[in-house]
């Protein structure tokens, strides 16, 4: 199974699934992930708009899989802070596009594998239908090599 396939496979995740949340499209370098929310029935709060826990959980953990997927096993990624803002209610199916270039992925590889942690940052902006944005997300990952003490040549 190619790299970029095996993220649809969060879409079988019963919480995922139960949120109306799936992974839409995923590049083949897998840079980009592309996340929808479907608005249901079920995933509506009591003023008739998207759960804001199911908003950001469309958001939790892409920025942290892409940065493990390039980096690789012999690297420490997870989130360490997340905010979002919430701009105008979700009143229809939502999208989110998750984004880590190639040139900021060797910036945080040259970085940690120099001898130390990086703490990058990055935002994400929920829209809907009608490309409107519905709210924002920013993530802050935590990032070092397992063998942290042991500086690497680039």
């Amino acid at each position: 199974m190619a790299k970029a396939d095996r993220f649809k496979l969060i879409n079988l995740y019963p919480p995922m699934i139960g949120a109306g949340i799936r992974v839409v499209e995923t590049d083949k370098t897998v840079h980009t992930i592309t996340v929808e929310l479907k608005y249901r029935w079920w995933n509506k709060n009591v003023f008739g708009t998207a759960f804001g826990g199911s908003l950001y959980m469309m958001c939790d953990p892409f920025f942290v899989a892409i940065m493990m997927t390039q980096l690789g096993n012999d690297y420490i990624v997870w989130d360490k802070a997340a905010s979002i803002q919430f701009l105008k209610p979700g009143r229809s199916s939502v999208r989110a596009v998750f984004h880590i270039p190639p040139e900021e992925i060797a910036r945080v590889k040259a970085e940690t594998d120099a001898g130390g942690k990086t703490e990058p940052e990055y935002d994400a902006d929920i829209v809907d239908a009608d490309g409107v944005v519905v709210a924002k997300v920013h993530k802050v990952l935590y990032v070092r090599r397992k063998d942290a003490r042991k500086p690497r040549d680039a």
